[in-house]
C-alpha cells in the first residue's frame, strides 16, 4: 500500500496498536477507477482535512485506501455478535478497514472507516465489495440524522471503484468513507469476553472510558459506572428513534455502539403512515427489529453487553449479576423518560405542566394517529400548524374527528408553543420512496437529485420555497417497502 504525502493528515493507530488481538492489519484492494461521487466538505474542515485535498487524484486513493500516510496501519476489526438472536463467536469488518484516528475540531479522536475496500480474514466468503446504492442510502440517511441533532455516525465520502459487483445484477461498486467516534461495539466487548483473556477485557474497558465515558472514572467502580453510561446513551438514542419514526432494521449486538451513536444504515428506513409493528428489512422475517421492538432489543442487547463485563464489575460472580441487573434496570425508566420529554416537546407543551395533564393528551394522541395510520412526520409537523390556529392539516389526517377536536381543546387550553414544536417536528427527512428514486438515479450515473435531497434534508426543521415534494407521502402506488443491506 502506497504512502500518500500530505503533511497535514496524521492519523494515530491507538486501536490498531493496543489491541492487536482484535486487529488484523490489512490493505484495502486495488480501485481500478476512483471517482468522487459525494464529497461532506463541512466534515472534512472538522477533521482538518482540505477538501481539495480530497478531490484530488491522491485525496481520492485515501479515501479508497489505496494510498495512507506512512504512520497509519489499517486493520480489520474482529468483534462477535449475537445477530436476530443468534450468537456468532467472529464476525468482524468483512468488507471495511479501520485507517485510524485523527482528531476533530471538538478536540476528540474520530475514527476513519471505510466500509467496501474489499475482502478482509473475516469476510466469510463474501466479495468485501459495496455497490454505490446503498453507501449512499447510508451518507443520506446519517447525515439527515446528524442534522435532525440524533447521535449518529458520519459519512465522509463515497467513491466509486470502477469495479462493477455481483448483486443480483452487476451494480457498480462503491466505497464509503465513515466517520466515528469510535467503532467499540457491544460485539467488540463479547469477542474479548469469548477469549477468555480478561486483561484484554479490562484494556477494552478502560479505553472505552478513556474515548467516551471519561466521568467513569472517577467512580469507585468504573466498569460499573461504565456499563451504566452505555445503557443511559443507548436509552437516549433509541428513544430519539422513536421521536422521529426511525426504524434501523437491524439491531445486532454488533450494531450497537459503546459510544451511543447510530450505526450501519443497512435496511433503515423512517416510517411514513404510523404503525407501531412496521418492518422494512427483507430479512427480518419475524419482526425482530420492528419500530416497536426498538426499545426492547436495546435492553437485550445491554444485556449481553452487561454478561460480558461481568468479570470486572466484581470479583464475585453473584454480586457481579446484581451489579449488571441493577445497571440494567434503569433503562426502561431512562428510556421512558427521554421518550415521553421528547413527546412534550413535539406538542409544544411548556415548561412547569404536571405530567397528570400531559400523560393522558399524549397518550390519546398516539393512539389517534395508530388508528388513522396518519403519516407520522408530516402530521406532528401540521399540529404546529395547529398551535397557530390552523387545525385542517393536522385534523384532516385523523379518522375520528370528534376525538381529535375533543382532544384539541383540552391540547389549546395548555397554549402549545408552536415556534418550539417546529424546532423538534422536522419538515423533511429521507422519505422512502424519494430514497429509492435518488439511489436508483445515482446509481445510473445522475447525482443531481441526490445533491438536492441533501439539500433538504441537511436543514430538516426549515421549511423553504420549493422543497415542497421532500415533504410529501408516498404515492398510494408506492406499495409495501423492503430495504436490503447491499451484501
Amino acid at each position: 500500500m502506497g504512502d500518500i504525502a500530505h503533511s497535514t493528515i496524521t492519523f494515530d493507530s491507538l486501536f490498531a496498536r493496543d489491541f492487536r488481538e482484535m486487529a488484523i492489519p490489512w490493505r484495502a484492494a486495488e480501485v481500478p477507477d476512483p471517482q468522487l461521487l459525494v464529497l461532506n466538505e463541512t466534515l472534512a474542515g472538522e477533521l482538518g482535512l482540505d477538501p481539495a485535498f480530497l478531490r484530488s487524484p491522491a485525496g481520492l486513493h485515501l479515501l479508497t485506501g489505496n494510498a495512507v500516510p506512512g504512520e497509519a496501519t489499517p486493520v480489520a476489526q474482529a468483534y462477535a455478535g449475537h445477530q436476530f438472536g443468534w450468537y456468532a463467536p467472529r464476525l468482524g469488518d468483512g468488507r471495511a478497514l479501520l485507517l485510524g484516528e485523527i482528531g476533530h475540531a471538538d478536540g476528540q479522536l474520530r475514527d476513519i472507516h471505510l466500509k467496501g475496500s474489499g475482502p478482509t480474514p473475516f469476510a466469510r466468503n463474501g466479495d468485501g465489495q459495496a455497490v454505490i446504492g446503498p453507501m449512499l442510502r447510508e451518507y443520506l440517511v446519517s447525515e439527515a440524522m446528524h442534522a435532525l441533532n440524533i447521535p449518529t455516525t458520519r459519512s465522509l465520502a463515497v467513491v466509486a471503484t470502477g469495479r462493477q459487483v455481483q448483486r443480483e445484477t452487476l451494480l457498480p461498486g462503491a466505497v464509503l468513507t465513515r466517520v466515528a467516534s469510535s467503532h467499540l461495539r457491544v460485539g467488540s466487548f463479547q469477542y474479548a469476553r469469548s477469549t477468555g483473556d480478561l486483561g484484554l477485557l479490562r484494556r477494552l474497558a478502560d479505553y472505552a472510558i478513556t474515548r467516551h465515558h471519561q466521568a467513569a472514572a472517577e467512580v469507585g467502580n468504573p466498569y460499573l459506572a461504565l456499563l451504566q453510561a452505555v445503557v443511559s446513551a443507548q436509552a437516549s438514542l433509541v428513544a430519539q428513534w422513536m421521536l422521529v419514526g426511525f426504524v434501523h432494521g437491524v439491531m445486532n449486538t454488533d450494531n450497537m455502539t459503546i459510544s451511543g451513536e447510530t450505526i450501519d444504515y443497512g435496511p433503515c428506513a423512517f416510517m411514513d403512515g404510523f404503525d407501531p409493528g412496521v418492518v422494512f428489512s427483507s430479512i427480518d422475517e419475524t419482526g425482530r427489529y420492528s419500530y416497536r421492538s426498538q426499545p426492547v432489543v436495546a435492553e437485550w442487547n445491554l444485556a449481553r453487553l452487561a454478561e460480558s463485563l461481568l468479570p470486572l464489575l466484581h470479583e464475585d460472580q453473584d454480586q457481579a449479576v446484581e451489579l449488571a441487573v441493577e445497571a440494567l434496570a434503569g433503562f426502561r425508566q431512562q428510556y421512558s423518560a427521554a421518550w415521553f420529554a421528547g413527546m412534550k416537546a413535539k406538542l409544544g407543551f411548556r415548561e412547569g405542566l404536571g405530567d397528570d395533564v400531559t400523560s393522558p393528551l399524549v397518550d390519546e394522541l398516539v393512539a389517534l394517529i395508530q388508528e388513522s395510520k396518519a403519516d407520522y412526520t408530516s402530521f406532528f409537523r401540521n399540529l404546529g400548524k395547529a398551535a397557530r390556529g390552523q387545525s385542517g392539516p393536522a385534523r384532516g389526517q385523523v379518522l375520528d374527528l370528534s376525538a381529535f377536536d375533543d382532544w384539541a381543546v383540552r391540547w389549546y387550553a395548555l397554549a402549545p408553543d408552536a415556534d418550539a414544536m417546529d424546532r423538534v417536528n422536522p419538515v423533511y427527512i429521507p422519505r422512502n420512496h424519494l430514497v429509492e428514486e435518488t439511489l436508483d438515479a445515482a446509481t445510473a450515473g445522475n447525482l443531481g437529485p441526490l445533491e438536492r435531497f441533501l439539500a433538504a434534508v441537511s436543514s430538516p426543521f426549515d421549511e423553504r420555497p420549493g422543497f415542497s415534494s421532500y415533504a410529501d407521502a408516498a404515492p398510494e402506488g408506492f406499495g409495501t417497502y423492503r430495504t436490503f443491506c447491499g451484501t
